[in-house]
């Protein structure tokens, strides 16, 4: 997708990939993730996801990078913060409270920021196949040999919808991933059933898979 694409998606507040509440991998797993005490966690494109008030509260200080300067605007305003701003390159970075994020093109982020975890609950099923394994690559550059994370991603029969989000079969992370990160299988949903948001999603099945992985 083109950056403009997720820009107009949030002036315009086509947000449905946005969740009001803690994310359930996040809640129910991050503790065997066994992030290091305090480390910084890497969230890309962050949006304003209250998700990262939750890593917050667990001690760990926030680097986003979102494209959206509204979303960034927008998550801080949710929690009453006025952040500082400064220009790192291409980059306007505003931070509070230790949170800090980057408005600008995941693709162009400083391979040099202080990064101890990642956590991706809507990251990689938002990119084509086109691009996601740079998306992976870029991931691989910016965390530290070691480095674990949080990922969440969804699968489902690509031909019955376009994305996004996109399918992210296990095959795929087999061919793409795993020259850079190891992954442990934490869980397995299937949102198609009674009551889930999700069950209107259109596709004959979609099912969702939570991972530790961890940078080689």
């Amino acid at each position: 997708m083109k950056p403009e694409f997720w820009r107009q998606a949030w002036a315009e507040g086509r947000t449905g990939f946005h969740q009001q509440r803690i994310n359930h991998w996040l809640q129910s797993h991050w503790a065997q993730v066994k992030a290091p005490e305090g480390a910084p966690v890497f969230v890309p494109l962050s949006g304003r996801s209250m998700d990262m008030l939750w890593l917050r509260e667990q001690g760990h200080e926030i680097v986003g990078v979102e494209l959206s300067e509204n979303a960034c605007r927008g998550f801080f305003a949710d929690l009453g913060l006025v952040p500082d701003e400064a220009k790192e390159g291409d980059f306007l970075v505003l931070s509070a409270q230790g949170f800090t994020l980057y408005v600008g093109n995941l693709f162009a982020l400083p391979e040099t920021l202080d990064l101890g975890a990642v956590y991706d609950r809507a990251s990689i099923i938002a990119l084509p196949h086109a691009i996601r394994s740079a998306y992976v690559r870029k991931l691989a550059r910016v965390l530290p040999p070691g480095a674990p994370g949080l990922m969440v991603t969804l699968e489902y029969p690509q031909q019955e919808r376009n994305g996004p989000p996109f399918s992210v079969p296990e095959a795929w992370l087999d061919t793409w991933m795993s020259p850079w990160f190891g992954r442990q299988l934490l869980g397995i949903r299937d949102r198609l059933g009674e009551g889930d948001p999700m069950r209107d999603f259109g596709t004959s099945r979609l099912v969702e898979k939570g991972f530790v992985v961890r940078r080689r």
